[in-house]
């Protein structure tokens, strides 16, 4: 045969051999990693990949001869053989199956002779000699062109930051091997088609934007001079640190204090200074991410393209494939059609200068083992990563986490920002990481002076009720109604409806039974009755926490962890526009019961623990070293470094255990669908919504506009009633009852004006 052929006849009837394949693989992967020390063995990896698909066999299954054809494990084999590289070998072979075991054991299951006796997926070796393939590869002017040594430690022992170096490998072979098979089946008489690239960073004309909008804001605004200073000189200590070169850095400010957009201020200036190419919003909360890009694309979008700031997660519309044949059908004209389809491409590899994405998509990637989650953690590299909320962190995660970025700063020249105004005394835990990155986690401050600016920040006094006691839901009820506006904020959603309930149907209530519509009026009345000085009560859970921008004179709080304390307060007095501070009481519900998972209520004791012990007067919520106290005291109590979990986690990174590491890490332990609702007052974009579910099943227009009408929901049992009433969204593929991730919620009367959606008996169902 003359001619090996890599991928089979596209649209215009062309085939694509394995040698333009395997070059134009391995000079994207070069662009990608060109001055990055895993650049060489990724490189090996591209020429490699598809080296098995010189076999006859394979030759046969695109004629449609032969299947269940292994074409991977041959370049797997040849990478360990002859070039010693464990690295190429694990990201070849798992560029089809996913990354498997570093250990020395599995990777000897990899020779060609134990696969054709015992091949655990019994598949059939495209060829099983190996000489064959290096000849053909060999006549294709192939092999000269391999890396003779690679940079990478070549030996089999196991670490976090090993196994990131190999994922970012696997990362770079699986986007090329991506981006060029697209554009050879999107390829004319021409030749090939690749999709266009999405712009690049033009960070100092973004600065002079970020900047221009910052000015325009204070300009306009309605906040007092002490919340103006206090931003003015919160940006200021940014672009300041901008000038640093890139590390680890925390921030720390008050809530109200600008955080977003002085963030946003100094990673452009950073990326100036450092040339970096990248900058990656992450936040916790779905709510806050959909504001955060909103924001950035106001401010950058007319200036730079829609494609500039690309919000990637689960709500973005990107999970599903469009229709193969792009129509007006789902309302779309063609053009924003083709748009909107170009952006998911970009979405899948993080192809654009600012993301803007979820903890989950972010950090789960960094401990994934699947080509679909790793396909974009190349773009990590010189890039500005910033975290806000950091608190949210999982205790079991965090060791393992701040390994894996820690290594990320120091391995591939990127800047790591933790911001909050609740921050973590990670640093505490400095000893531990170190055991998983030599560079372990001493961050530095970007705020000069933490301290001043929460002093001067003080907007609201606080009563703590003893912690020993409790009040029930009618006499707290009186105190809120001795007010005329107040905020109350519990922890579970049956202790919201109980005191609505006690309240009376007056009551405004938000939690995430509700839809986004539905929160969104909710809050526009409360914040219209907040500046007429009309009375309004608002019952919320935490979820009200996750910056909704309100401010109310007075909050009331149930007894939980510090932060979200914390946070609570930046509700009250939020614009410091009152004569005196705003008011927040801290009281214990008569019924003492916290969510489940996550540490919760462990830190809810803690803070009461820390109270006892300090006093009232002691609780300094304003004090960022009274905060790193309070966490100190959680780590040496709730020992992050000894946990279950994180030992779990650590033991399968000391085995070299992709598939067990991704199937661990979870930062959201219980899997959750997403469900359109009916909202009473959207019955008709509802209706209009379920029809079109009904024609065209998931599409990526289908899931933009249900985003207003869709809340998340923990999975229920596959023997659960609830069933009865989720109608599956069609798919490409059928699956059973219970599967797929988009349900349409059946019956109307379910869904109730004040408390969203609450079906009968399943309240324990819903997310806090």
């Amino acid at each position: 045969m003359s001619q090996y052929w890599a991928h089979s006849a596209n649209k215009a009837g062309n085939k694509q051999t394995i040698k333009d394949h395997l070059l134009a693989v391995s000079r994207l992967i070069n662009d990608f990693l060109a001055d990055s020390v895993i650049g060489s063995e990724a490189t090996l990896a591209g020429l490699m990949h598809d080296f098995g698909k010189y076999g006859d066999l394979f030759q046969l299954r695109l004629q449609g001869k032969a299947q269940g054809i292994d074409h991977w494990s041959a370049g797997a084999w040849e990478a360990i053989l002859n070039y010693r590289s464990v690295a190429a070998a694990l990201a070849i072979e798992g560029h089809h199956i996913g990354l498997q075991h570093l250990n020395k054991q599995y990777l000897s299951s990899l020779d060609p002779r134990k696969l054709v006796v015992n091949h655990p997926l019994q598949l059939r070796l495209s060829e099983n000699d190996l000489f064959i393939l290096r000849e053909r590869m060999s006549a294709d002017e192939l092999v000269a062109m391999l890396p003779g040594n690679t940079k990478v430690d070549t030996g089999i022992e196991s670490s976090i930051r090993r196994m990131l170096d190999i994922r970012f490998i696997y990362s770079a072979l699986v986007d090329a091997d991506y981006l060029d098979t697209e554009a050879h089946f999107n390829g004319d008489e021409k030749g090939k088609c690749y999709r266009k690239p999405g712009p690049a960073l033009r960070a100092q004309q973004s600065l002079e934007a970020v900047l221009a909008h910052i000015e325009n804001i204070r300009r306009d605004t309605m906040a007092s001079d002490n919340v103006v200073e206090v931003r003015s000189a919160l940006l200021a200590d940014c672009l300041k640190a901008a000038e640093d070169e890139t590390g680890l850095f925390t921030l720390t400010a008050p809530t109200g204090s600008g955080k977003t957009l002085a963030m946003l201020a100094f990673a452009m200036k950073h990326a100036t200074k450092n040339n970096l190419r990248r900058i990656v919003f992450v936040i916790p909360y779905l709510s806050i991410t959909e504001q955060t890009a909103a924001i950035y694309c106001s401010i950058l979008a007319d200036h730079f393209g829609e494609d500039y700031v690309l919000e990637q997660h689960s709500m973005a519309g990107f999970g599903a494939e469009p229709d193969k044949n792009i129509t007006d059908n789902d309302g779309e004209s063609r053009e924003k059609a083709i748009a909107d389809r170009h952006r998911r491409l970009l979405s899948e590899n993080w192809d654009a200068p600012i993301i803007v994405t979820t903890s989950v998509q972010m950090l789960e990637s960094l401990f994934s083992n699947r080509p679909s989650a790793c396909r974009k953690l190349h773009r990590l590299e010189r890039a500005v990563v910033l975290f806000d909320e950091v608190q949210t962190l999982p205790s079991g995660l965090t060791i393992p986490t701040l390994a894996a970025l820690s290594h990320l700063v120091h391995g591939y020249g990127s800047t790591v920002v933790f911001s909050t105004a609740t921050q973590p005394a990670f640093d505490h835990l400095d000893n531990s990481i170190r055991t998983h990155s030599k560079s372990g986690w001493q961050p530095t401050e970007i705020v000069s002076q933490p301290a001043d600016l929460f002093d001067r920040l003080q907007r609201t006094k606080v009563i703590w009720d003893d912690p020993d006691g409790s009040v029930d839901w009618p006499k707290l009820s009186g105190w809120i109604r001795n007010n005329k506006q107040a905020l109350c904020i519990v922890n579970l959603k049956r202790h919201a409806q109980d005191l609505c309930e006690s309240l009376g149907k007056e009551t405004l209530r938000l939690s995430t039974n509700m839809c986004p519509a539905h929160r969104r009026e909710v809050l526009n009345i409360v914040r219209k009755r907040l500046k007429e000085k009309h009375p309004v009560y608002l019952v919320a859970t935490q979820c009200i926490e996750a910056g909704v921008d309100v401010d109310f004179p007075i909050v009331y709080r149930a007894y939980a962890p510090l932060d979200s304390i914390i946070q609570a307060a930046g509700r009250c007095n939020r614009e410091g526009s009152l004569r005196e501070k705003g008011l927040m009481h801290i009281f214990m519900p008569e019924d003492e019961a916290y969510p489940s998972g996550g540490g919760y209520k462990q830190a809810a004791q803690i803070t009461k623990m820390l109270l006892r012990e300090v006093g009232a007067d002691n609780m300094e919520l304003d004090n960022p070293s009274f905060i790193k106290a309070y966490y100190r005291k959680l780590y040496d109590i709730a020992k992050p470094d000894m946990s279950s979990e994180t030992n779990e986690i650590l033991n399968f990174v000391r085995a070299g255990s992709f598939p067990d590491i991704a199937r661990l890490y979870r930062l959201i332990k219980q899997d959750t669908i997403n469900v359109l609702v009916p909202y009473e007052a959207m019955i008709a974009e509802f209706k209009s919504l379920s029809n079109l579910a009904n024609r065209t099943g998931l599409t990526t227009g289908w899931i933009k506009a249900a985003r207003a009408l869709t809340i998340s929901m923990y999975r229920p049992n596959n023997d659960d009633a609830i069933w009865d009433v989720l109608i599956p969204v069609k798919t490409a593929e059928r699956k059973v009852r219970g599967g797929g991730d988009w349900f349409i919620y059946a019956v109307q009367e379910d869904y109730d004006a004040r408390l969203g959606l609450v079906p009968s008996g399943a309240l324990n169902t819903w997310i806090g």
